[in-house]
């Protein structure tokens, strides 16, 4: 959850929530039912979103081996459900301390960077084609945290 709305419920025993606070917690609650909505069609509809995204990234890489397009891909769908989840907690710490240090060594190690880099867009595009800019507003944080993190580890140190 995200830490500031996971404080207000650490102070529940010593005190009421500030108006302010209260302020926070309403803007996650009422932002919920469209998170959760959001997931769903995440979920629901994955094969839809990345049968395209690896279809258009084998035609953009026809030279680069399989093994590595499919290792790309894989890698973008785990990030994809775990920005998700990030996105339904509102919370971008969940995607840098559960995926980014592992995806980043695994792209460091198997050199897809060059592939990412064409995949993420690809993938970005397709999302905003889905989804409603409201539900665009509620994942691009932790997914843009997690694009930079692969194509450019120095931009979330």
């Amino acid at each position: 959850m995200h830490p500031d709305i996971e404080a207000l419920f650490d102070d529940a025993e010593s005190r009421y929530l500030k108006i302010e606070e209260l302020g926070i917690l309403n803007q996650y609650v009422d932002s919920l039912p469209e998170r959760l909505e959001t997931y769903r069609q995440l979920r629901n509809r994955e094969v839809e979103i990345m049968q395209p995204v690896a279809d258009e990234l084998e035609a953009a890489l026809p030279n680069v081996s399989q093994d590595n397009l499919e290792r790309s891909l894989k890698n973008a769908i785990l990030l994809l459900r775990y920005c998700a989840m990030a996105m339904l907690l509102n919370d971008e710490a969940f995607v840098r301390n559960r995926l980014l240090n592992w995806v980043e060594k695994a792209a460091q190690a198997y050199n897809t960077r060059p592939i990412d880099s064409i995949l993420y867009p690809l993938l970005e595009r397709k999302l905003g084609q889905i989804l409603t800019p409201q539900q665009m507003g509620f994942l691009s944080p932790p997914l843009t945290l997690a694009k930079n993190a692969l194509l450019d580890p120095a931009s979330v140190s």
